[in-house]
């Protein structure tokens, strides 16, 4: 029986010292890094590759999807993260990226074939669709115009021509699936669809778990493949893609704007600090804040959302020692627009697009990964084009921007460890 009680009473006033205790072991810290991309695998590697473009350039295949350049994903021995060929031969090339680059984030963080921490890891992964079988598109194609009824023609042939297969290799959960297999991540398991947002919702809600007590370890990923014919002729037909020489994302603006997609994959080990200390583990930084949104893109409303969420921000974060990893597509209007709202920040700004493309999905987490390894070394890499300013003190924190080329803002802010 509960004992009774004066309702009048005020409640007893909570420690703050422990709230601001909890609090803290409730971070959300960045323990592992899993990246590839045509810079090639791993923090160094990407580090070495963007602190050293102006001198090298971009890596870059101008002949195999003329007139569309695209930065390809770099040589990877799969059988160092995939060591089953049976696994390899079942899974398209996106999965293969996005289970290689987790389990180099598991082998980073010291999880990877620890059955215990396995065991208790959630995992939440960013993906899009597979590949589609080209002979059956080209001949579906060919046939529609001479066709009686064309809706018949076409119902006829998807179903008969399309393998059951195919179309189940084509989901997005696959990918989870095969990283679960191959890596015996066990907890639960979410798929998020959505492009760009896709990417830095799958980040947020691992935060929020984290900060709310639902859970202590997150892989958190995704990957892309760029090098698809089918892919370049979707975004070819909406208008968004580069034609030509490769050009530095701010640069493009000049002639119209548009997007160099590049092949990669990335996924995080994000944990708690209790959790993080507990094992013993180091951390790289810490996502001390992070947002999404969206909006119908009007003119001036993807500012508006922006603007919205550095308020948010607003006495979080030094501007001294703090620049922007900017994931800018470079499609016109808003790379424009994201643009304008970062010159009023006065901050150094870096867009990676520039070095390694633009990757949907995973584009949003390679550029948390490359800030946390920035943050980590205590300073950012040279400018990747003559639009961005160099950056002379420390760094101790990025804002990572996400703007997405269609739909969606996200913005975090990360921070030394």
């Amino acid at each position: 029986m509960a004992r009774d009680s004066d309702p009048s009473a005020e409640p007893e006033p909570a420690d703050p010292r422990a709230a601001a205790d909890r609090t803290i072991a409730r971070q959300a810290l960045i323990t592992g890094v899993g990246l590839v991309s045509c810079l090639g695998e791993g923090l160094d590697a990407h580090w070495e590759g963007l602190d050293g473009f102006a001198a090298t350039g971009p890596v870059v295949d101008t002949t195999s999807f003329p007139p569309f350049p695209v930065h390809p994903i770099t040589a990877l021995e799969f059988d160092r993260q995939i060591p089953k060929r049976g696994d390899q031969r079942q899974m398209e090339a996106w999965q293969r990226i996005g289970t290689y680059a987790a389990g180099v984030a598991l082998e980073a963080a010291g999880i990877k074939g620890n059955a215990d921490l396995l065991g208790r890891m959630d995992m939440i992964v960013a993906a899009g669709g597979g590949e589609r079988d080209y002979a059956v598109d080209a001949a579906i194609l060919a046939g529609l115009p001479k066709a009686d009824d064309p809706g018949a023609f076409l119902n006829e042939h998807l179903l008969s021509d399309l393998r059951p297969t195919l179309f189940l290799a084509q989901l997005s959960n696959l990918l989870a699936g095969n990283i679960s297999i191959v890596h015996g991540v066990v907890g639960s398991s979410r798929t998020f669809m959505g492009e760009e947002s896709s990417g830095a919702d799958a980040v947020r809600i691992a935060c929020a778990r984290i900060a709310a007590g639902q859970g202590d370890l997150f892989l958190v990923g995704g990957s892309y493949n760029a090098q698809r014919p089918d892919t370049l002729l979707h975004y070819a037909m909406g208008g968004k893609l580069w034609k030509g020489a490769p050009t530095p994302v701010w640069a493009r603006q000049d002639a119209g704007g548009g997007m160099t997609l590049g092949s990669m994959g990335c996924f995080l080990v994000i944990e708690s600090r209790s959790h993080a200390a507990a094992r013993g583990a180091t951390p790289l930084a810490h996502v001390a804040a992070i947002a999404t949104d969206r909006c119908r893109r009007r003119p001036g409303e993807a500012a508006a959302v922006a603007d919205r969420q550095l308020a948010t921000l607003a006495g979080q974060y030094d501007a001294a020692r703090t620049a922007v990893i900017s994931g800018a597509s470079g499609v016109a209007d808003p790379t424009t627009e994201e643009r304008a709202v970062l010159e009023r920040l006065g901050l150094p700004v870096r867009a990676t697009g520039s070095a390694i493309g633009h990757g949907m999905e995973p584009s949003f987490l390679a550029n948390l990964a490359i800030a946390a390894g920035a943050v980590a070394r205590g300073r950012l890499f040279a400018p990747l084009e003559l639009a961005e300013a160099a950056m002379e003190g420390p760094l101790a924190q990025a804002l990572v921007t996400g703007w997405g080329h269609w739909r969606g803002e996200s913005i975090a802010l990360v921070a030394a460890a």
